[in-house]
Formats: C-alpha cells, structure tokens, sequence
C-alpha cells in the first residue's frame, strides 16, 4: 500500500474563463516546484485562500475558510484519464493538492490530516462541479458526467499553518465519531437528496451545507 502523501503542491495560473462574459479564474493550476505557504484565509467573498501564491477568480463561490484548500487523489486523476481518453497533469482539476495513497472520497466531513511536519487541515465538504470547470476542460456534458461518478475530491479548511511541499507524507490524526464522508456529502447535495438529514451527524459541515440539511428536515438552527 502507497503511504499516504502529496505528490505536488499546486498553484494557479490565472487566465481568463472563455463564457460569454469572460472573467478571470484560478482552475489551471500549476505544480510548485519548491515549498508553499499555508495560512487561514479571511472568509468566502474576500478572495482569500490557503495556499500563499494561490488565486480564486470568483470569489463570491470559491475560496474562504471552508474552501481553503482543494485536493484531488491522482488515482481518481487515473481513471478520469481512461474515461476521457486523455493525459491529465496533476494540478489539471484545479486541485490544490494532487495526493496519493488516500482515499479522499471516503474521508470523513471534520477528518484531519497533518501534511508535513506542522500543518494540519480538516476536511470540510466536497467540490461541487460548475460551468468554469467544464469550459476548462472543453467537454460537453462534463458537470453531469462528473456528478454520476461522485468522485469530488475535498475541500479542507487550514488548522495548523506552516510549509508544505511535495512528497510530505499525510497523516490522519483525527477521524471523527461518524459515517458522513465526502462522497455521502456530494450524493446527498447533487443526486440523492434524501441523504441531507444524515449530514447533520457531521458537526464539522460548513454553515450553508447544515443550513440546507436543516431545510430538509424542517428543523431550525440550532440557537
């Protein structure tokens, strides 16, 4: 079994999104090729992210504390590019953290993993696909398509900032008392619903994922 670890750290090369009204944006991310700053950005609507170096261009729907970081397994990377009959570098979904030996679907909404010797990330909810994404990859049907195969990667709010660079190994060093992983969390926001009540055994769910739970459920927010 591969130990767990980041095989690049990935930064964005800002371009323009080619819609009908361009604008800029952060999805072709780039490998570093030495070590990254990691540091607790301001809130979503600021345009603040973890990694120092690293860009959002719409920062109404990315970036923010609960979206500070992304990461994408390279295995998963593997079998897109079977599906897609295609090369994809790391970095090509817009992930922040292309990793290996982890299973980042299955981990748990409030998982933590300590990246190198001092930071420490949690995982908070999984990535939801948009046009931008599609567009990037110039593939029709590409937002229902990646939705059918509920392999999101994570978004990971920043614990503990430091360094982290590629080949630091990951450590899990705190999984949570619950079932709700990333992949229950994409198939219950996109294709089933039905799920959304269960998300609330996940006390670590970002504010608007709870609030949608609740809405579900016909309960209020808690005072």
């Amino acid at each position: 079994m591969t130990t767990p670890a980041v095989l690049t750290v990935n930064v964005a090369a800002m371009r323009l999104d080619p819609s009908r009204h361009p604008r800029p944006t952060g999805i072709d991310k780039r490998p570093l090729s030495g070590p990254a700053r990691v540091e607790v950005p301001g809130p979503k609507g600021s345009g603040g992210v973890g990694l120092v170096g690293d860009r959002v261009g719409d920062a109404t729907h990315h970036g923010g504390v609960d979206q500070a970081v992304y990461a994408y397994a390279r295995a998963d990377l593997d079998r897109w590019e079977v599906e897609l009959g295609r090369t994809l570098g790391n970095g090509s979904f817009g992930e922040n953290l292309t990793t290996a030996g982890l299973d980042v679907t299955g981990a748990l909404i409030g998982e933590r993993w300590r990246v190198g010797s001092d930071v420490v990330l949690e995982v908070s909810s999984p990535r939801i696909p948009c046009s931008t994404f599609a567009r990037w990859l110039d593939r029709a049907g590409w937002v229902p398509q990646f939705t059918q195969a509920a392999l999101p990667g994570a978004y990971l709010r920043v614990v503990e900032a430091g360094e982290l660079r590629a080949g630091d190994p990951i450590e899990i060093v705190h999984r949570p008392d619950h079932d709700v992983s990333v992949g229950v969390c994409f198939r219950a926001m996109t294709l089933e619903p039905e799920l959304l009540p269960g998300l609330l055994r996940a006390a670590a769910l970002p504010l608007e994922i709870a609030e949608r739970a609740r809405r579900r459920t016909g309960a209020s927010a808690p005072r």
